[in-house]
């Protein structure tokens, strides 16, 4: 990303903003928030499953590795996740801060990836320092309605929501026509699975950033804009690498 065109853009930004790790829920809107962060602060957005991903299709050591672990039906393990995840924030693009998204997602790897953040990326640079993780909280009932009013083109992806953002013609796309369809994982019958699902999962995680100081909690019942600036806020007052005086 460049730092140059995005002050010229009005926002003034340091040269470093460190890591920021966003939790929520399925339909919480991370993937909105973490997008506008990463272009707003000129930072990579760090997605372990496109790490994993790309290493299996380059036939990398690691991807081949994580390849026959998947292919027998068993989880690609947390150490060799970790070292993928290690290669990628040692790339250049990380060096004033990053966004991860689906990292950490157990204690276990937070406590790797405080070990790994105090440690230099690039030579003559400082230690990256702690995280900052903002947690986006909304109302189950407003969860249950997002995800079930969601709704997306076959043919271009574009996405809509019945309740908040329908198509213009009932259930068809705007741009193509196309009939819209639901994911199946959005069905309520399995949504309230999902969703108790992450909280199983995601609470010793929580717990284990609050306890330390560095868990940070907004309402994501907001609009997207008053959620933006609720966690641009939190950027700013947690290390205070960043200014923006577009958000304040």
């Amino acid at each position: 990303m460049d730092v140059q065109a995005t002050e010229k853009r009005g926002v003034a930004v340091s040269r470093k903003v460190g890591p920021i790790i966003l939790l929520g829920s399925p339909g919480a809107g991370k993937g909105t928030q973490a997008k506008r962060i990463a272009e707003r602060f000129a930072i990579p957005q760090v997605s372990s499953g496109d790490i994993l991903r790309e290493n299996v299709a380059r036939g990398t050591e690691l991807g081949r590795k994580a390849k026959e672990i998947m292919a027998r039906g068993e989880l690609v393990p947390d150490d060799l996740v970790n070292v993928m995840v290690g290669e990628r924030l040692r790339e250049e693009d990380c060096g004033r801060g990053f966004i991860l998204d689906g990292f950490p997602r157990t204690p276990v790897q937070a406590a790797w990836l405080d070990r790994f953040l105090e440690g230099k990326f690039f030579e003559n640079q400082e230690a990256c320092g702690p995280p900052i993780v903002i947690q986006i909280d909304v109302d189950y009932n407003k969860l249950v309605e997002r995800l079930t009013g969601r709704r997306s083109c076959p043919t271009c992806g574009r996405i809509y929501n019945i309740h908040t953002q329908p198509p213009r013609v009932d259930e068809l796309c705007d741009c193509d026509g196309s009939p819209l369809v639901m994911r199946n994982d959005d069905r309520r019958e399995v949504l309230a699975e999902r969703l108790k699902a992450y909280e199983l999962q995601t609470r010793p995680l929580v717990e284990y950033y609050r306890k330390l100081g560095r868990l940070v909690d907004v309402n994501g019942d907001l609009e997207p804009d008053e959620v933006t600036a609720q966690i641009a806020a939190a950027i700013q007052s947690f290390g205070g690498h960043v200014k923006d005086s577009t958000w304040t």
